[in-house]
Formats: C-alpha cells, structure tokens, sequence
C-alpha cells in the first residue's frame, strides 16, 4: 500500500493489483468542498459554512450553468453571465457590486493595473477594458494600495468571513437596478417578514435562480413583490398563503413545495412519540395530518449530520423529479430551525419487511399478492434505469424501502444514496460506500463500484426474500455456515427449490411453475460476474412472460453466510462499513 494525492489536493491511498497489474485506489480522504480547488465553477462562490443545501451559489449578475443537472444532485457546475450572448462588456449602465469578505479568485486570470490606484482609481481602470469582469484593491505591506482586475472566469472564490477582502464583480445595468432595489427595500423586509424562508429563498435563487421575494405583512398587500425587477410578477413562485398551510395550496414551486415547521408540528402533534412510523440511521419517519385531512409520512432527517444533509439533498432533487407509480410521491419538504424534513404521502401498510417477516402479517400476503410486489419493484427500477430523464441508480434497494399502498401496489422509496449516471456513463465508483449489508453485490461492496447491476442483485435478494418468507441477515438454518442465496442455490442445485417457498404461502400445481421461475430469475440476479446478470428490461421480461426460456444460473456471489455473525444489518447500515473479513463467495 503506498500514499497518494490526486490533482485536487485529496489524499488517500492505493493497493497493487496482481490481476491487473496496476495500483488501484484503496481508500481517500475526504475533506471540505471548498478546499478543492475551483469547487464551485466558473463564477460560483463556495461558502463552507453554508446552512443550506450547496454550498455553492453565483456570484451577482450569473446564474447556474446546468440547473436541470444540479437539480438531479449533481456537481454544482459553475456560473454564466445572465441575458448576454458575449463575453466582454462596455454596455450602458453597467456597474459593480461588491461581494465582501471572500479568497480572492484565481489570480493567474488577474492583471496588477497600478500598485498606487485606490479603489474609486481601479474601477475606472476596469471600466476602460471591455474584458475586465471584477476588479479588488488590496494593501501591500511598504507599497501601499494595490489595483488587481480580472480578464477571464473568476475561479475559486471562497467565503472568509474574517478576512477584510472583497471584490466589485461587473454587471449590467438590469442587475445592477435590481442589487439596489434589493438593498432599500429587501434589508427593510427582512428582519421582520422573511427569516423564516431564508433556507427557501437561497434554494430558489440556487436552483433556478429566481428572483428573490418577500410576502407582505398586511392583509392589503395580497400581492408577492419581486424584488430583483420590480416590474415582474411573482405570484408564479408563491402564492397568497405564504407559509404554506396545505398540499392542495401549495404552488410555491411545482416540482417541490415547501412547508413552514409549524405547519408539520401541528400535523404530528408535535413529533408525538404515538405517530411515530419508524427510525432508522435516515432518522425519524411520522405519520402526519393536515387540515385538509390529507394524511402524509413526515421524514425527519438528524440534525447537524453533514452525511444526512449530503442524502437530504440528494433525496429532494432526485425524486421531485421523478414520477411512477411505483416510486414513493413527494409531496415537498421543510428546511426551517436546523431541521430538514421531507413530506411523503402516507402509506398505510408501512414496508414490505413489516409484514414479510411478521408471523401475523406474512400469511396476508398470498403468492398472487407478493408477485404483484415483485414485477411492480421491477417496473420502478426499470424506469430508474432506462425510463427516467436520466440514469439512477437507487444503491440501497432492500423490502424496508419498500412501502406498501392500500391495494399493496409497490413504492420504491429511499433515495438518499442514489447516484446519477450522465449520457452513456454505465458505472460509477465511489471510496464512501453505504448501503446495507446483505444487499450489496461484491463489486460494490468490496471496490466502491456501482452501475445498473448493483441495484440488479439488491432486487435479487428482494425476490428471494419474497419468495421464502426469510431475511438475507439474520438467516439461520440447520447448515449456519450458508447464507439465504446459498441455502436457495444449494436446493436449486438438488432440485428442491420448492422447499424454499415460504410455507404460509398455499399454492396450487399450476402456480408452483410461476414460483419456480421466480426463483431462477432471482437466482439469474445475485451471480457472481455482474455480466452475467440480466439488466432490469430483461428481469421485466422474464416476470411477465411463462414461456420465454431462462439461461441456467451460475454460482451465485455470497454463498456463505459471514463469519462474524454478531455483525447486524443496523451496523451495515449507518454507512460505517469496514472488511476486516472476507465474506464467502
């Protein structure tokens, strides 16, 4: 094992390879955002001690470069000029705003003017140049007063709250008119009428870089100003009843509505311990109940977790996007008071592993029902993988995220470790592997690498599971040395797969071949060599289909059950996972 650094400062660590006869990242070590070197983009300014979603926003007169793309969780991405299809300058009414307390950006794109220049000097020196974009005055220990202006992309601005340094970035005169209509009448609102949508008016002026509102006090001023061009209307963002009160009136932005935190107390009874739904590492899960009399799950994420804030995000910007009957809706979330909290519709079975594996509940569900469950997860995942905007790959499929509608229809749920994969991008590799133990596949697992093939084997272990009644961890039978896939494939093997169904399960002559071929399909999913597993449109396929003939499985990954037994899933699942053994293969 030797040390290493990349090209952007991260430091870890790298294992020989025999195989492949080259070194391969072992591990890495993370440090904050805002220390890797042009983090933000072009134009983007990283503030580290940001309460918010990103750390990153644009600097005055830019806006968000790809805001669909941040918007499915990705990289921030950098900034571009707004209404300007030209990069220089020199337009009438053109001026600077001043963005105080930063690191200044990358001075390899900065020109010393005048080391004698004061300020008011310097600006005048910018204004000449039609290239210059921002321009800083900084003292010179024995030399005075010095003029830096800046001629391409301003890379790697950093929030310093202690350091006395600020830039004056160059903007047009529609964006200057809306900086000082903001200063005279935003600062006046604020204090009074706004702190409560702070963390919502930074996420609308983030994402799709909105104006920047405030709701008036009076009963009178029904009407929502914009302040950043006063002549453009806002009741498109918000409406009448700022802070929302009701899903049905909430058309603060259509993709994701927000609600105020009392509005979510008063809907739990305050986080009453008797509407608690669940808990888990994610935190809290609460039934809740509107006026209205709509009922919905409240998912209240730990405080002060920079992990659980990375997922929340993750969370909102990836499943306001998507929509299918088979994936949990979102009815919005509350960002308010150091909480963050998503709103779900409400499920009235709860998970499908509270009834699975629950000796009252699992004779509920009858083999027509848990195939149900099976092809509608199928049918989510498939629209994850192919049918979406853009490939998602969920990373933590298991039956507890899996909830369960009045008519037991599927809800994929959970989506705080899902990743995006862009255009023809098939894997991804990460040195932060989370998920639950039991439910990975080996390649994730063991080297940090996803594609559509993990959440290929999670689903094949769901199917087992479904099909016998048993959980992947805490599985015990007469040879304890087997894992479940084991313990099926060893029957598989014998011919006696039928011995695996779960015995509250009656099924007839006819329907024990439908059975059978989940339990092949299932077996075809957990293979050791993800090549040789189907992809979800195959998986489709194959359910939906008696006749189509299906390859003879190979020997499965995770034959053997793990060795340190006392290990349990909730350990696995806090995203703390260390190898310190080998799993049998």
């Amino acid at each position: 094992m030797i040390p290493t650094m990349d090209n952007s400062g991260t430091m870890g660590a790298a294992m020989w390879d025999e195989v492949d006869g080259q070194w391969k990242e072992f591990y890495s070590v993370t440090h904050k955002k805002c220390d890797v070197y042009g983090y933000c983009g072009a134009y983007g300014k990283c503030e580290p001690s940001s309460p918010f979603l990103s750390e990153c926003v644009c600097l005055p007169g830019y806006e968000l470069k790809s805001p669909s793309k941040f918007l499915l969780g990705n990289a921030f991405g950098g900034c571009v000029r707004k209404r300007s299809e030209s990069s220089s300058f020199c337009a009438p009414g053109e001026g600077f705003v001043r963005v105080a307390n930063v690191k200044a950006p990358d001075t390899s794109a900065a020109v010393w003017v005048d080391m004698g220049l004061n300020e008011v000097n310097c600006e005048q020196e910018c204004r000449k140049n039609c290239s210059c974009c921002a321009y800083a005055t900084t003292k010179i220990d024995g030399k005075g007063t010095g003029c830096l202006t800046w001629h391409g992309e301003l890379m790697d601005t950093v929030s310093m709250p202690g350091l006395d340094l600020a830039i004056y970035v160059r903007v047009d005169a529609r964006e200057l008119g809306n900086q000082i209509w903001r200063c005279s009448i935003f600062i006046d609102k604020l204090a009074s009428s706004c702190l409560p949508l702070l963390s919502f008016l930074h996420l609308l002026m983030l994402t799709n870089n909105h104006p920047c509102f405030y709701y008036p006090r009076t009963a009178n001023e029904r009407r929502i100003r914009n302040l950043f061009d006063p002549g453009e209307d806002g009741s498109n963002y918000f409406q009448d009843s700022l802070p929302t009160k009701e899903i049905e009136r909430s058309k603060i932005y259509p993709e994701l509505p927000f609600f105020n935190l009392s509005t979510i107390r008063a809907a739990t009874n305050n986080f009453s311990p008797d509407n608690k739904l669940g808990q888990g590492g994610f935190g809290s899960v609460y039934k809740g109940k509107f006026s209205s009399g709509v009922e919905v799950a409240v998912k209240r994420s730990p405080n002060n977790s920079r992990q659980g804030l990375e997922q929340f995000k993750s969370e909102v910007f990836l499943i306001a996007k998507l929509q299918h009957r088979n994936l949990v809706k979102l009815h919005g979330c509350c960002i308010e008071e150091q909480e963050q909290m998503l709103v779900y519709e409400y499920l009235p079975y709860n998970s499908l592993d509270s009834i699975l594996f629950d000796q009252t509940g699992s004779p509920f569900l009858d083999w027509c029902k848990r195939f149900n469950i099976i092809l509608g997860v199928a049918r989510g995942i498939l629209y994850l993988h192919q049918d979406s905007r853009c490939r998602i790959i969920h990373r933590d499929l298991k039956t507890s995220n899996i909830l369960l509608d009045a008519e037991l229809n599927p809800k994929i749920s959970d989506f705080g470790m899902a990743r995006v994969l862009e255009g023809d991008q098939v894997e991804g590799k990460t040195s932060r592997i989370g998920g639950t133990y039991g439910y990975m596949s080996p390649e994730y697992a063991y080297l940090g690498k996803f594609s559509v093939k993990s959440d290929v084997f999670s689903f094949g272990v769901m199917l087992l599971e479904i099909v016998t009644g048993m959980k992947i961890n805490g599985f015990s039978q007469e040879d304890p040395a087997l894992s479940l896939i084991g313990y099926v494939w060893e029957l598989w093997k014998e011919e006696r797969a039928v011995e695996v169904v779960d015995p509250s399960i009656e099924v007839s002559n006819e329907g024990s071949n439908g059975v059978l071929r989940c339990i092949h399909i299932g077996l075809l999913c957990v293979e050791e060599d993800p090549s040789d597993q189907p992809d979800m449109q195959a998986v489709v396929v194959m359910l939906n289909s008696e006749t189509i003939p299906l390859p003879a499985p190979k020997r499965p990954a995770f034959v053997y059950a793990k060795s340190r037994v006392e290990e349990t899933a909730a350990e696995w699942s806090r995203n703390e996972i260390t190898f310190s053994d080998t799993l049998g293969r």
